[in-house]
């Protein structure tokens, strides 16, 4: 690994807040552990630089994406020693695929015409780099991802689209974007900027540009759940104005909270979601072609006016509703899905991103974001949402890791023989296991997880209730840390001397389809 580092490119992270004024007052924000020292600071920039210029954004010909920034960030962020970051740089960097020269140059006049083509990574992220000379973030989000020109053309055939792109690919554009704006590293998110390119569509520069140049070369199926509507600003209201339908019978409209538009979408005969896995692309783009009309109808009936914050936050909600109630099965055992999990890992970049945008571009930002993470959830087999099962386990409210446990003095509070006394505080042991797992989702989801127990872990029964969700007055803020309980279990607790779920993965492939809930 080079020993060079870009300063314009990989600075030293910064940290970035964003207010969510709601009946509680708190901040979700880029902070770093206890345990960051220089050392491991100075090998983050490391492999960043190295990996910007050394790998494609892309690790084989099937689009699969280079997570090295990802995991270096994540794993910095929690406070591992500079020898984890190494050997997760060393792990992932056999497998990636090295950086080539693009057949010509990306200007200002070409820019769409090469949409959803890898091979022109190099000069997309080259492009975006120029661009950011003299624009920051937020103004090359707006030009080239937000904007209607961004999206959709008259009389052309072929439409850029680059939302859709921005938000393919398991949300991966936006994951590799936002670790470049919520850390302040403009390489990754120029990188993800690529990535958003390439789907059917940096540090600071370096994070951001990739994460822009990744959207570019991303293929745009999920256009179908984002209408070019929502691209006409009409005579200036808000879109949400517009497209709401629930009205109360005094007239006044109706605050539709998001997980009121997932128990609607549940109730819906209509949709029916996969009988049976298969190809999971092919089974995500025949739910995009067969309801995407269906998903943007309902999400047009969730309410953004007001305060927008508030919104957000329903969505950090509701994506680890679906992965973390969604995965628990009718035996008891737990389905950490592989696919659903990126809802929650995508979330945590909402907070940052979010409020660099004007309040058009939030709104069209938080409707696409959640038909695709809607049309997901179909396509996944759409697992049923058993809050009052999932809520009424008592072995699930304090994980504890597994293997030796520590024998307390006689002076330990609450009591020697306390289980809190050996479990004080469950998420660091969860964290711990975490920072040493070879499997570099598994830090990004426990991250967000941790970070939403800080901020909401407080949040009794009844917060939710008055939506259509059935039980959703049993919600809590134990929701994070019984989430992240499970899956580390499903996962392995790799440094307590537990073996990840199988020798390739750490994760189920297998979703939640009628005849795998037969065997299970």
């Amino acid at each position: 690994m080079s020993t060079e580092i870009n300063a314009k490119l990989f600075p030293i992270p910064s940290q970035f807040a964003l207010s969510l004024p709601s009946q509680q007052a708190g901040i979700i924000t880029s902070r770093a552990w206890p345990g960051v020292s220089p050392s491991s600071t100075e090998t983050l920039r490391r492999i960043l630089s190295d990996n910007h210029n050394k790998w494609h954004t892309f690790f084989n010909d099937r689009m699969f994406h280079n997570h090295i920034p990802h995991a270096a960030l994540t794993l910095w962020c929690l406070g591992a020693d500079p020898s984890i970051l190494e050997a997760s740089y060393k792990q992932t960097s056999t497998y990636q695929r090295h950086f080539f020269t693009s057949p010509g140059p990306i200007t200002r006049e070409n820019w769409r015409d090469h949409l959803g083509d890898e091979n022109y990574y190099a000069s997309y992220l080259q492009f975006m780099k120029e661009e950011f000379e003299n624009k920051d973030m937020a103004e090359m989000l707006e030009e080239y991802v937000l904007a209607a020109s961004a999206n959709h053309i008259e009389n052309v055939q072929s439409q850029p689209q680059m939302l859709a792109r921005y938000l393919e690919g398991a949300i991966h554009p936006l994951i590799h974007a936002g670790f470049g704006i919520e850390f302040g590293v403009p390489g990754v998110f120029l990188e993800g900027k690529y990535c958003l390119l390439h789907a059917t569509f940096g540090l600071f520069i370096e994070v951001f540009s990739i994460g822009l140049a990744q959207a570019a070369v991303h293929p745009s199926p999920c256009g179908a759940v984002i209408p070019r509507a929502w691209f006409d600003n009409g005579n200036g209201k808000d879109l949400a104005q517009r497209f709401s339908t629930a009205v109360e019978v005094s007239g006044k409209p109706q605050d539709v909270h998001a997980f009121t538009i997932v128990a609607r979408l549940v109730g819906d005969k209509r949709i029916t979601p996969p009988q049976a896995g298969g190809d999971v692309i092919t089974i995500y783009t025949d739910v995009m072609n067969m309801h995407g009309d269906a998903i943007a109808k309902y999400v047009g009936e969730w309410t953004l006016e007001g305060d927008l914050t508030r919104k957000v936050e329903e969505l950090l909600w509701t994506q680890t509703l679906i992965y973390g109630v969604g995965g628990l099965e009718v035996t008891g055992g737990y389905n950490a899905d592989f696919f659903l999990m990126h809802l929650v890992t995508s979330s945590l970049f909402l907070p940052t991103t979010f409020p660099l945008l004007k309040r058009s571009s939030q709104i069209r930002l938080l409707r696409s974001y959640f038909s695709v993470s809607l049309a997901w959830y179909i396509a996944r087999g759409r697992p049923a949402l058993n809050i009052k099962a999932f809520f009424s386990n008592p072995n699930s409210l304090v994980p504890t890791a597994p293997g030796p446990h520590p024998t307390p003095n006689k002076v330990a509070q609450p009591a020697p023989d306390s289980p809190s006394a050996i479990t004080p505080n469950a998420w660091l042991q969860i964290i711990q296991s975490t920072l040493v797992h070879p499997d570099d989702h598994v830090c990004k989801l426990q991250r967000a997880l941790a970070e939403y127990g800080a901020l909401w872990g407080h949040i009794g029964k009844g917060y939710f209730k008055g939506t259509e969700l059935k039980d959703a007055e049993l919600i809590d803020g134990t929701l994070f840390i019984r989430t992240a309980g499970l899956t580390a279990g499903r996962v392995g607790w790799v440094r307590e001397g537990e073996p990840q779920l199988t020798e390739s993965t750490a994760w189920d492939y297998r979703g939640f389809f009628p005849a795998v809930r037969a065997k299970a």
